[in-house]
């Protein structure tokens, strides 16, 4: 018998495990007896929140990569360059390293996060019995990758350090640059609203077996 098939519910703020209600006519949900925080059986609307913060990270990573990042005025005049046009001026310079790392920071990375999150969200709704533990090593993946979602700044605080040359240039932050903060935001809330309880709980199916 599992957990929520035996009343259980582990709090996520403290982890005590305390009986939650039986279903009436809403969420199962109790109050933590240790740190007084709400706890529910699963995460009201996880299914349905995830789903609207993954579609607006696909929504908004798609001007992040076609608007340009950044302006810089020099001299010479103004360029303004965008994610993939910055990693292709790094690799035709020779500089592979910072090219590697914004390419994979800045393109890579959050289509990495989104094609899971959707692969989630699918097994889920369909109650996909299989690879339950698979899918669940695809979920701390995108804790993995979460953790890695700041190392997208700090590849525009180095392409902003290496054009810079004080009164010789100017650097402004583009459209691309906010909609890619969002792509950053949104993809972190919405692997903050999955519940992964929600890969292990049993179809129908599996119930009567």
């Amino acid at each position: 018998m599992r957990a929520l098939e035996a009343g259980l519910a582990c709090c996520e703020v403290c982890h005590q495990i305390l009986r939650i209600p039986a279903p009436k006519t809403g969420d199962r949900a109790a109050l933590c007896p240790r740190c007084r925080s709400v706890v529910h059986a699963r995460k009201p609307e996880s299914i349905q929140r995830t789903w609207a913060l993954t579609l607006a990270g696909i929504i908004f990573y798609i001007p992040a990569n076609l608007l340009p990042m950044m302006h810089v005025q020099t001299i010479a005049g103004t360029q303004s360059d965008t994610i993939m046009s910055g990693v292709i001026y790094f690799m035709e310079t020779g500089s592979y390293l910072i090219g590697s790392v914004i390419f994979i920071a800045s393109i890579l990375v959050p289509v990495l996060k989104i094609l899971i999150l959707i692969t989630l969200l699918l097994s889920v709704q369909r109650r996909f019995p299989h690879l339950r533990r698979r899918r669940q090593k695809l979920y701390q993946l995108t804790e993995i990758v979460g953790r890695w979602s700041m190392v997208d700044i700090y590849v525009v605080s180095i392409m902003v350090a290496l054009v810079q040359f004080g009164a010789l240039s100017r650097i402004q932050a583009g459209l691309g640059a906010v909609f890619f903060l969002l792509v950053v935001v949104v993809t972190m809330l919405a692997a903050m609203s999955f519940d992964p309880r929600l890969i292990w709980d049993r179809s129908p199916k599996e119930s009567h077996v």
